[in-house]
């Protein structure tokens, strides 16, 4: 346990400053004291923007699968065999069963499931920096500047996420916040973390929950699952009574400042240790050994299937997020600037290819794709030809994104690129598209408003809506 303050001076109603401190001492989830406060500042949900016709809102939740680093376009959803060797690579294409859609030959499962899948192939964020790109493809919003390298949250470049607005606009339920990212944040190298993956704008009390986990571990429980070894349940329930405590009087709390709500336990936190509904969630040890070995038993892999139990738990959006892998090239990442092919063949595309289909066959099997939006993102693409190390450079002129189920057309490919996958020759898709397509099949209209931190009204997305994949 810790202690955030430790003078003994008293709030107006009595409650210690110590004592209010002591409530943030169970640090569940790995989560931050700005956001384990979040659910004690929420006001009632906002529905304005939440859309009633048929035709929106097909998904009932999305998942978000983010290949930190940029996943290339020419052996993924883009390949072009008729190019020369420097830019098609050495890998072949496979043909799918859709005529005339074919993916690199490392994507064989994915292959599988295309009559699902639309894919994006002329997707332009004009950036060519991992954390500005990246910005733009979690918020929607161009950074200012543009590739822009190792940059962090601050102004003018704190638009929300697609996980904040949703935890705005979007209901709790289950005793789970509506949005979680897992297994860990994205950072550039030296934990230099990346704008866009909380509220910015709207307040942190709208950031969504990271959980840093390994659910690949054999003991794998997140940290909230169980009480720290020091607490005893009888200390637990002091704290329960001392969080109510302080909610009654939580206004007067917010206008001081000599406490932050920040440092207050999130009460929904509380109900992961205490309600056996959202504990649930986390048992990836109920899933049998069969369908835990169809995502592979990596750190992403499991992250998928938990990623899956969320959302069947009531969860509406998950990211999960790509963390680098140990003792491969290029930090484990999707950024392969040296032995970019070795590094797709030995490392990359076996783990990323058997989870995403592992994830959409598993979701069909259920009968929960049809209400699940699965988006297959990263910041940007890779350069046309190889460099001088054998690998490909950043590129967001052009480049793929996949998406499928939650009311998307399967089967689908919108936008072509020219003949080396460089730049869109029709159909050019831009990050707020995407934004506003999510949105869209999530039952959240686009031009839904919010006021930001100094009262001014802004959009959700100023993207369209991508129509020819609906």
């Amino acid at each position: 346990m810790f202690s955030i303050l430790t003078q003994r001076s008293r709030l107006c109603d009595g409650v210690s400053r110590r004592e209010a401190m002591k409530v943030g001492g169970l640090s569940a989830l790995g989560l931050s004291s700005a956001t384990l406060a979040s659910s004690l500042m929420l006001p009632s949900a906002c529905r304005a923007g939440i859309l009633s016709a048929p035709k929106f809102g097909k998904a009932k939740s999305a998942i978000l699968i983010w290949l930190l680093g940029g996943p290339p376009q020419h052996e993924t959803w883009d390949p072009k065999p008729d190019a020369a060797e420097d830019v098609r690579g050495e890998l072949n294409v496979i043909q799918t069963k859709i005529p005339g859609l074919i993916v690199g030959e490392l994507m064989s499962k994915a292959a599988e499931h295309v009559d699902k899948i639309a894919v994006l192939r002329s997707v332009v964020s004009h950036d060519n920096a991992h954390s500005s790109s990246g910005y733009q493809m979690l918020t929607g919003v161009q950074h200012q500047p543009l590739t822009a390298e190792n940059v962090v949250s601050k102004r003018p470049n704190l638009h929300p996420n697609l996980g904040a607005m949703i935890r705005k606009f979007m209901p709790e339920k289950g005793g789970l916040p509506s949005s979680i990212s897992l297994p860990y944040h994205i950072a550039n190298d030296g934990e230099i973390l990346w704008p866009g993956q909380g509220a910015g704008f709207m307040g942190k009390k709208f950031d969504p929950w990271l959980i840093r986990c390994d659910p690949s571990s054999p003991n794998f429980k997140p940290p909230s699952i169980a009480l720290p070894k020091e607490m005893s349940l009888g200390r637990f329930d002091e704290r329960k009574q001392l969080l109510a405590e302080l909610q009654s009087n939580l206004s007067r709390l917010n206008q001081t400042a000599e406490i932050s709500p920040e440092a207050i336990y999130d009460e929904q936190a509380i109900e992961l240790l205490t309600e056996g509904k959202s504990r649930d969630a986390f048992r990836l040890d109920k899933e049998d050994n069969a369908t835990r070995d169809s995502y592979g038993r990596t750190r992403f892999g499991q992250s998928c299937l938990l990623a899956r139990r969320l959302v069947e738990s009531g969860v509406k959006l998950v990211q999960v997020n790509w963390t680098r892998l140990k003792n491969a090239p290029n930090n484990g990442t999707w950024d392969t600037h040296a032995v970019h092919t070795k590094s797709l063949k030995d490392h990359l595309l076996p783990v990323a290819d058997q989870s995403y289909a592992a994830l959409l066959d598993d979701l069909s099997k259920r009968g929960m794709l049809d209400e699940t939006l699965v988006a297959w993102v990263g910041e940007f693409g890779h350069t046309p030809k190889f460099n001088a190390n054998g690998g490909r450079d950043h590129w967001g002129r052009c480049f793929s994104v996949a998406l499928a189920g939650g009311g998307i057309n399967g089967g689908v490919v919108h936008g072509k690129s020219d003949k080396h996958a460089a730049d869109p020759i029709e159909g050019k898709v831009e990050p707020k598209d995407i934004t506003a397509t999510i949105l869209h099949c999530l039952g959240l209209s686009p031009t839904t408003e919010y006021h930001d931190d100094e009262g001014r009204p802004l959009p959700l997305s100023r993207g369209r809506v991508i129509d020819e994949i609906l």
